[in-house]
């Protein structure tokens, strides 16, 4: 149904380098600092970071921010593609530092997912997210939301993974899937029709670069 080409090495350095250019009034800066790839989308207001990585990784968050010459001062808002343990860890020790943290309502309930999983690790010193600090909104307002923050896209729900799970598209293309499985593994199942419907809902956008949480991005 949406099938990609195949791109030369010469032809997929094209398309990242094309992309960079339509990249305006947001710019993604993609994060490694432990297992999971998380992200900086530079609004006009600052900053949203798309998911923490673990508990227990906040000297190797400094470092990594400081490479793009950012502060945490200049990160407004966090946003978690979902709330297991390798996506929320320092959200609490960044909102203790002034960043607010975005939830989208269907992600309410599961918030304190990982509590219990932190806990069985007192070295970690994980503190519990206190949600009532927190912002909610719908999927349907994200879009107004980002606008605000000069940031031009949306929060979509991607629930194959889980039940809390979204996507950030932006409107330059790129789109953060977090845990959403790459959509080349839909040929691995012979049904598996929530992966496939997420899909089918990204595609819908037009996207030009996928990123993942635990997988390199994807140039379509």
């Amino acid at each position: 149904m949406w099938e990609t080409e195949t791109f030369s090495l010469v032809e997929r350095l094209k398309a990242l380098k094309d992309l960079n250019l339509e990249v305006d009034t947001c710019m993604v800066n993609k994060l490694k600092y432990g297992n999971t790839n998380t992200f900086l989308v530079r609004g006009d207001s600052g900053y949203l970071l798309v998911d923490t990585d673990y508990a227990g990784t906040l000297p190797a968050f400094y470092g990594a921010i400081k490479k793009y010459n950012i502060k945490v001062s200049d990160i407004s808002h966090i946003l978690a593609t979902h709330y297991h343990p390798d996506h929320i860890g320092l959200v609490s020790e960044l909102m203790k530092r002034g960043i607010k943290l975005l939830v989208i309502d269907t992600q309410c309930s599961n918030i304190h997912y990982s509590d219990e999983i932190f806990s069985r690790d007192k070295r970690l010193n994980y503190e519990i997210i206190n949600e009532e600090d927190a912002i909610v909104i719908s999927c349907k307002e994200s879009r107004g939301f980002l606008k605000d923050m000069g940031i031009s896209g949306e929060i979509i729900s991607t629930m194959s993974h889980s039940e809390d799970s979204i996507s950030l598209v932006l409107d330059n293309g790129v789109c953060i899937v977090g845990d959403l499985e790459p959509v080349e593994y839909l040929g691995a199942y012979e049904d598996n029709a929530r992966l496939k419907a997420d899909w089918e809902l990204v595609m819908s956008y037009n996207p030009k670069l996928i990123y993942y949480a635990h997988a390199n991005e994807k140039v379509l």
